[in-house]
């Protein structure tokens, strides 16, 4: 009879995701994951596969708790227009509180990306197209609903949304700054008449 697992596996997972999340995938050696996760190498493997099948278990693990968890919480608890300001509002927070710079795993896993591995961009792909359909569904929306005036399609818009958000989570791995960030973010929500951005302790 086979032994049964002597850890917690969303604990494992955990410790895995902020390993790859704030060194990348090529950067993080085994011994960072064995540091990271308190198992050893053979019981790693063991449990998840090599090194890219723990990555992509960790990538999974990964969405499923930060972004996919905050779409369907906004989703679920707030107006279609006021899901999409949040949804930025809560990338910002979690952005300026993070020392460490690491921006989103999802999009530092797209600046990994190479040609040769399909699988791996289609998996980011994916993502990104979720993500997209989120911002899509909000804006037709609140369109429907008479929240905002749209003055591009839905699909512009949501196109338009993604390319912002990938964009402040590049700038907020080099420069994260509050000020730039909220720059990059507040004239698109002007631009498709969504609630702006709440108003910071500073002022900005």
């Amino acid at each position: 009879m086979a032994r049964p697992r002597e850890f917690d596996e969303h604990e494992v997972l955990e410790a895995a995701s902020a390993a790859f999340w704030t060194k990348g995938y090529e950067a993080t050696s085994t011994r960072d994951l064995v540091k990271s996760t308190g198992l050893t190498q053979p019981s790693l493997y063991n449990a998840f596969g090599d090194k890219r099948t723990l990555y992509l278990r960790a990538l999974e693990h990964y969405l499923e708790h930060t972004l996919r968890e905050r779409i369907r919480r906004l989703e679920r608890t707030v107006s279609p227009a006021l899901g999409i300001t949040m949804f930025f509002q809560e990338i910002l927070e979690r952005t300026l509180a993070d020392p460490a710079q690491r921006g989103c795993m999802l999009v530092n896993s797209a600046l990994e990306t190479t040609s040769e591995d399909e699988i791996f961009r289609d998996i980011v792909a994916t993502e990104f197209a979720e993500i997209r359909a989120f911002f899509y569904r909000c804006v037709v929306a609140a369109g429907e609903s008479g929240e905002i005036t749209t003055v591009v399609s839905a699909d512009d818009a949501a196109t338009h949304l993604l390319a912002t958000l990938i964009g402040v989570r590049v700038l907020a791995r080099v420069n994260p700054q509050q000020a730039l960030l909220i720059g990059a973010i507040a004239p698109v929500l002007l631009l498709l008449g969504l609630p702006a951005l709440p108003a910071t302790d500073n002022g900005v």
